[in-house]
């Protein structure tokens, strides 16, 4: 922890990431030279490659007393590269008290390095997660035509396994059924 001829100081602080969708980061460049301007196919579009993070996957930042939650987001969004719309994103702190875990959604204006210096070093006490952005409502124009097709894919295999549960759980109680009126005597 440094203090600046400012008042304020710079450290680092731990964000963990909890995402349950995959990011977007530019595909690699293929070919050199001579293959299209940086990324963009023949036609204008900006090609991207999404993926998974890992779970619980984390990144220290070093970052000042002023620092706001929305920097951070950003901050940690070019790090990995990922070209997502930084509001798709929030960060969260977490802290433990009493065998309790408790979750807040920081503001976009409020400062994360002044909240790990007033909680302490301990973890336990506070610390910070990066999750998507759950406001209740999804915002579909957010997402490019590749993430909304990759949605309907997911949920397309979900309700197939889904469908798959189902029919076995009856076909299940089917056999059930059979062997017990086989079993049982008429009358």
């Amino acid at each position: 922890m440094n203090m600046n001829k400012d008042g304020s100081y710079t450290g680092f602080i731990k964000v963990q990431f909890k995402l349950a969708r995959p990011v977007s980061v530019p595909s690699p460049k293929k070919g050199g030279p001579d293959s299209a301007s940086a990324g963009k196919r023949a036609s204008g579009v900006k090609r991207r490659t999404s993926f998974y993070l890992p779970k619980d996957a984390s990144k220290h930042l070093h970052i000042s007393s002023r620092t706001s939650a929305r920097e951070v987001i950003e901050a940690l969004l070019k790090k990995f590269t990922v070209v997502d719309n930084p509001a798709k994103f929030a960060v969260f702190e977490r802290s433990e008290r009493h065998d309790q875990v408790y979750i807040r959604k920081l503001s976009d204006s409020e400062c994360p390095l002044q909240l790990r210096l007033c909680a302490g070093p301990n973890e336990k006490v506070l610390n910070f997660v990066l999750k998507e952005n759950e406001t209740g409502e999804v915002n579909w124009h957010a997402f490019s035509m590749p993430e909304l097709k990759n949605f309907l894919r997911i949920l397309h295999r979900e309700e197939e396994e889904h469908v798959k549960q189902i029919v076995q759980r009856y076909a299940l109680a089917r056999t059930k059924m059979q062997e017990a009126l086989t079993g049982s005597t008429p009358g």
